[in-house]
């Protein structure tokens, strides 16, 4: 049967690939054959973007060599953006929250603070910033996104007055 290489409990644009199931979701966390797949899956998809994983534990990314050519492949095609964000889901369906974490602050930085990434900017802030299932790092991100944004008056993925108060 069709599968993914980033599944998820949700249909995607392929309606023949049967949605994960939570049972399924367990088997998979359970075993390290599968997890060691999935994290190479993961480190491949991060080089095709011009990324790499440089920590393993805590999820750390750094631009790759070849960071150039990659983000104006990601500048001129946003379907990446719909993988990304199924990569993104999938990270916190399979546990790595962490990784989830760091690949939306990277995102984040690229897009706002280093601007390398103009085309990616309304994904990360309207997408990728969501699929944080932790309220506590989501929240850290949207402040980190705020402090960033420019004009910071335009920012509407947070309340002004609390991101005023958070920290």
């Amino acid at each position: 049967f069709p599968f993914r290489l980033f599944p998820l409990r949700e249909h995607g644009m392929n309606f023949r690939a049967k949605p994960l199931t939570c049972r399924e979701i367990k088997a998979f966390r359970n075993s390290s054959e599968v997890m060691d797949r999935f994290l190479r899956a993961y480190e491949l998809m991060l080089r095709f973007y011009g990324i790499n994983l440089v920590n393993k534990e805590t999820g750390e990314l750094t631009r790759a060599e070849n960071w150039r050519e990659r983000f104006e492949n990601l500048n001129r095609f946003s379907h990446n953006n719909l993988r990304i964000t199924r990569i993104l889901k999938c990270l916190g369906e399979m546990g790595y929250e962490r990784y989830q974490v760091e690949l939306v602050k990277f995102f984040l930085t690229e897009t706002l603070v280093e601007e390398t990434l103009p085309n990616v900017k309304r994904s990360a802030l309207d997408y990728f910033l969501f699929t944080v299932r932790s309220k506590q790092e989501r929240r850290e991100l949207v402040y980190y996104a705020w402090q960033h944004f420019r004009p910071q008056s335009s920012f509407v993925w947070g309340p002004h007055d609390k991101l005023l108060k958070y920290k």
